[in-house]
């Protein structure tokens, strides 16, 4: 095992260790659950608070074939770090750094004319065609070209400046609503958008190296989605896109991010004794509380207050009153475990410590959210960041 992080001088306070080997496992499971399609590792938001650069290094030596990234400013710090390969970006505003992003041979996503004519116009400025895709909106509501004329003017346009030597149409796809919901008549209706509205396009003389629509839950349970790409954004972490779904293992991923801390203090209490601002817990007797250095500055889910579970000394352990903003309290039901215990908020369940997903259900929210949210004051930790022999 191999490990890295900052130099320090103390021990941690609390740390979010990333294990590289699980993620490198993940992006070779779900390579296999679209064999015949290429795949593209999401990275983006800090790879989904694990680290970009360490993540997306981990991913291409296990065969991942693109990094996608959101904002362009993503994109380019990847470049900037040296990663080869595709790189695609989709989260454009107006007078984003187009050109930079030719210049650095990263992939752009256009939804509307006003994008084209910005990229046009950059491509113009660095002597070079930029790599362009045009994003169908298929039935999300979110980016993406309408149907009908708008794609049409879309399409037509960006021949145009293809035929101009300004740009190379690379990829056509679109996004999933509920690929999350089995079953969900979205899922057919977007599907069938999508191949008309790739058909138009071939017809009028498209020729995309890549057409893509499957995201993680569509990769692992749509195979009539897979085209020719799949994009896996949270699956690539380890974490199941949806419990209805199945659970990480059934799916052969592995969670990759272990979130723990240091109790600060362990001290007894009469019963009787309100814990955390509002008091909106209370001893119900004689016991011992432990200070957990973590809160919602870190990332921890205020809605978790109460609920949130964590693993002490083989224990599991909720949330005793209201997260702060630094700091929140277990109820250790008197054990005395020793200041500097490791308390688990999350991992992969091996230690029988709670997962990311146990975190959503204590906050009432998705476990895409509880990984993502995890803040810079908690220094990731990279293990096994070698390949196995």
């Amino acid at each position: 095992m191999s490990e890295r992080t900052a130099p320090r001088t103390a021990p941690l306070r609390a740390r979010a260790e990333i294990d590289l080997a699980a993620l490198r496992a993940n992006v070779r499971a779900l390579r296999a659950h679209a064999p015949g399609a290429a795949l593209m590792a999401v990275v983006k938001s800090e790879a989904y608070g694990h680290g970009a650069v360490p993540c997306a290094r981990a991913a291409v030596a296990a065969g991942a074939d693109w990094l996608g990234t959101a904002t362009p400013e993503e994109a380019l710090a990847l470049r900037a770090a040296g990663l080869p390969g595709r790189i695609m970006c989709w989260l454009w505003t107006p007078g984003g750094p187009w050109r930079e992003a030719i210049e650095a041979d990263v992939d752009v996503s256009v939804s509307g004319m006003w994008a084209l004519r910005e990229v046009t116009a950059a491509a113009r400025r660095a002597d070079r065609p930029a790599r362009v895709q045009l994003k169908a909106d298929t039935g999300l509501g979110r980016g993406g070209c309408q149907p009908g004329e708008d794609w049409a003017e879309l399409v037509r346009e960006a021949l145009r400046a293809e035929a101009d030597g300004l740009l190379r149409v690379t990829g056509l796809w679109s996004h999933f609503a509920c690929a999350d919901e089995p079953g969900h008549p979205s899922i057919a209706a977007q599907l069938g958008s999508f191949r008309e509205m790739v058909a138009y396009a071939e017809e009028q003389g498209v020729r995309p190296e890549v057409r893509h629509i499957a995201n993680s839950p569509a990769t692992l349970t749509l195979p009539e989605s897979h085209f020719d790409l799949v994009r896996t954004g949270i699956a690539t972490y380890g974490i199941s896109p949806s419990p209805e779904l199945g659970t990480p293992a059934d799916f052969g991923l592995r969670p990759v991010m272990t979130l723990s801390a240091s109790l600060a203090l362990v001290k007894h209490v009469p019963g009787g004794h309100g814990v955390s601002y509002g008091h909106r817990y209370v001893t119900p007797g004689e016991t011992t509380l432990g200070l957990v250095p973590l809160g919602y500055a870190d990332g921890i889910p205020r809605h978790a207050s109460s609920a949130g579970p964590v693993l002490v000394e083989g224990k599991w352990r909720t949330i005793a009153g209201r997260v702060a903003m630094d700091q929140f309290v277990v109820d250790l039901g008197g054990d005395e475990p020793p200041p500097g215990a490791e308390a688990v908020l999350f991992g992969p369940g091996d230690r029988g410590e709670p997962t990311a997903e146990d975190w959503a259900q204590a906050a009432g929210t998705i476990a895409y959210e509880i990984v993502t949210r995890i803040g810079t004051r908690v220094p990731r930790v990279y293990v096994n960041d070698e390949e196995d022999g």
